[in-house]
């Protein structure tokens, strides 16, 4: 594993290439459990600051430990040296700090779920990889693409660039057994250059964030601000609408989907927002009710007369908000207004 994010190497030898975590990561292992009420001295943020160098240390030289913590240095481990991991590095916070933050903190460390480096990077947006993958050498790259499951390493290609995407398909088709140290020296430098940092700095896309907002904003609101982007930056503004999911969408939903939104959903909800809804959504709803609920429907509609457009607005984002719930938990599939992921039968 590498020393740190400046350097290279496997083993730590240099103490000044640490920086002021890490050198309080290594006195930390140092010392152990025995005097780990050190740890109550610091507030969360220092913990989770020195807790993330720690768990990306690696392997520390004696000579290193030795200049850090010299009257210590005997009882770090057998050798001298001491190995920073996730599982000594949770040890460490379990006798410290309630498991429920222990664990909320080493996930937050650890970076996306796997037992392995290649279980997590199977978890990792393919465009994500592809950003990090595109500025490596194409053998490690046809390393690591061998590694994960093809369906995702397919994803993975397709995101980078074309003509480095076939020199690493060329390298994948020539490769031969890759040597243990070799695959080692590649899943430390993922953890430690990539997993580590996404663990860190990791957020969502910032049109993807806009278009959640503007998915809120009512009707006129949302109108407002589209055209007034428009004017400043088109691409943008035609980037957010294609990452915004509206009420119109839900007509893409495969029946099965449309059947279990209407056994989720609040009728009389449904009712309101299909008043400011078109017709061929409207039929869309009512021809997967059974003919009795579709005509208790369209009279509870009838009867509610002239309503407030930001009443429909509210009870469309409502039903919104109740469909990407229902996909984030696997129960139906959505595809957004600009998304590749219509349904075809």
């Amino acid at each position: 594993m590498a020393a740190t994010r400046s350097s290279g190497s496997k083993n730590i030898v240099d103490p000044s290439r640490l920086n002021g975590a890490e050198k309080c990561a290594v006195v930390l292992l140092a010392l152990g459990e025995e005097h780990a009420q050190v740890w109550q001295s610091l507030d969360e943020e220092e913990i989770k600051e020195i807790s993330q160098a720690m768990a990306s240390l690696g392997t520390v030289s004696a000579g290193v430990v030795e200049e850090l913590l010299v009257e210590f240095v005997s009882g770090a481990s057998g050798t001298g040296a001491i190995m920073g991991s996730f599982e000594q590095t949770q040890k460490l916070l379990t006798s410290i700090m309630p498991p429920d933050k222990v664990d909320s903190l080493m996930e937050e460390i650890r970076g996306p779920a796997g037992r392995t480096m290649w279980d997590k990077l199977g978890n990792v947006n393919e465009a994500v990889l592809a950003n990090y993958l595109k500025n490596e050498y194409p053998q490690t790259v046809a390393v690591v693409l061998s590694k994960i499951k093809s369906e995702h390493a397919a994803r993975v290609l397709a995101a980078l660039p074309e003509d480095f995407a076939l020199e690493c398909v060329m390298r994948m088709l020539r490769m031969e057994p890759v040597q243990r140290e070799i695959l080692d020296k590649i899943e430390q430098t993922l953890r430690n250059e990539f997993m580590s940092n996404l663990a860190r700095t990791s957020k969502r896309d910032s049109h993807e964030m806009m278009a959640d907002i503007f998915n809120a904003f009512d009707r006129q609101t949302e109108s407002r601000f589209i055209t007034a982007l428009e004017e400043r930056n088109r691409e943008a503004a035609e980037r957010i609408r294609a990452l915004m999911f509206v009420f119109e969408d839900l007509s893409k939903l495969d029946p099965g989907g449309v059947q279990t939104l209407l056994r989720t959903v609040e009728k009389d909800q449904l009712g309101l927002a299909m008043k400011g809804a078109s017709d061929s959504l409207r039929e869309m709803f009512f021809s997967n009710m059974s003919e009795r609920a579709a005509k208790i429907m369209r009279e509870d509609m009838e009867g509610m007369g002239p309503v407030r457009l930001r009443d429909v607005d509210q009870a469309q984002m409502n039903i919104v908000q109740v469909a990407k719930d229902l996909a984030n938990k696997g129960e139906i599939m959505l595809a957004g207004s600009g998304s590749d992921d219509e349904l075809v039968y």
